[in-house]
């Protein structure tokens, strides 16, 4: 025993420089993009109240100041997010989302009246275990010295193939299933973000770590592969943020969180696995004890989720449990899908 605990010591402290930039900067970008989740809703609200709300359309958000806020918040946490990829594994980094949801609830409480109850405070000390599991047990950063070896890594038949799969589901979710059910069934728009999203953590990384050897003096820029992946990275995030404000605009705060980490984290750590070979540089137990980590902080985020369908010790309804997404003060009441159509149907 004393040998396995002074082994994990050991194993503890040789964590590199860069994983410990990368920890810190994915600490303090979930801080600030569960902030945003918070202002961002507050400003949907606010604009749906004198416009055509996001859920079914409209853009009115984009004059409302406090949504811009949000926004703002929100790129701040990206950019640090951003940097931390370029320094550490995904698997190290995104896990670490959990955190903004821990966030994400507890503002919501406060700010959104949305009850956070006891066990959804379990919930999060559960992300914040599974969280410390995977820090203790991530795997070192792979050493790259040029834009080209990511290239390569992501044109890889593996890699090639997981990326068109993605690309055939976004395509049938956007055309087929969004006019259909966007606004009843959640899982819709969040697949959207999850899966677009995996892609995007990719060349996140590979722009991040292009510019980081520039700045260490080898020049990235020059290559046509860094200015393809900020192509990529572009139009990921535009395609994010414009079914993420659907999500958020139609569904509770604290049920659009959880469900869209779970599963943004999952494709994201699959992604990096088949690209960049994470496990590869592992040993199975490492492997195991991180998976173990991953599902505390789901277990974590299930927690944070079904609680936000109990009302004093009862579970709601399925039906109410997706009517439900804004709060009275608001001046919108029990806002119900049935509401909303309605309401559609009389516009001219």
């Amino acid at each position: 025993m004393a040998a396995e605990v002074s082994h994990s010591w050991r194993t503890y402290k040789g964590m590199s420089s860069d994983n410990i930039k990368g920890l810190v900067l994915a600490l303090s970008s979930s801080a600030f993009i569960g902030a945003s989740f918070i202002v961002k809703k507050k400003g949907l609200k606010k604009a749906g109240a004198s416009g055509i709300r996001a859920g079914v359309g409209g853009y009115s958000y984009l004059y409302e100041p406090l949504w811009w806020v949000g926004m703002i918040t929100m790129i701040v946490g990206e950019i640090a997010n951003f940097a931390a990829y370029a320094f550490a594994p995904a698997i190290l980094v995104t896990p670490l989302g959990a955190l903004s949801i821990i966030i994400s609830a507890v503002l919501a409480h406060i700010i959104l009246k949305e009850k956070l109850h006891i066990f959804g405070i379990l919930g999060c000390a559960l992300c914040v275990v599974g969280s410390t599991t995977i820090v203790l047990h991530a795997p070192q950063e792979r050493e790259i010295e040029s834009v080209k070896e990511v290239w390569d890594l992501a044109t890889e038949p593996g890699f090639l193939l997981y990326a068109a799969l993605v690309l055939t589901a976004v395509f049938v979710l956007v055309f087929h299933y969004i006019p259909q059910y966007g606004q009843t069934h959640i899982m819709v728009y969040i697949g959207v973000c999850s899966l677009v999203g995996s892609l995007s953590v990719m060349s996140v990384k590979a722009l991040g770590i292009a510019l980081k050897l520039t700045l260490s003096g080898m020049n990235q820029l020059i290559f046509p592969q860094t200015w393809t992946f900020t192509v990529v990275v572009i139009t990921c995030v535009i395609t994010q943020m414009n079914y993420l404000n659907k999500a958020l605009d139609t569904f509770n705060t604290a049920v659009v969180s959880p469900i869209y980490y779970v599963m943004f984290t999952s494709l994201t750590i699959l992604a990096s696995v088949i690209m960049f070979k994470d496990w590869d540089r592992q040993s199975p137990t490492q492997i195991v004890t991180e998976m173990c980590g991953f599902v505390t902080i789901l277990s974590g985020t299930f927690l944070l989720h079904k609680t936000k369908d109990m009302v004093d010790g009862l579970s709601t309804s399925p039906s109410m449990r997706l009517l439900k997404h804004t709060d009275e003060e608001d001046g919108f009441g029990m806002e119900a899908i049935p509401l909303r159509r309605q309401d559609s149907s009389r516009s001219p």
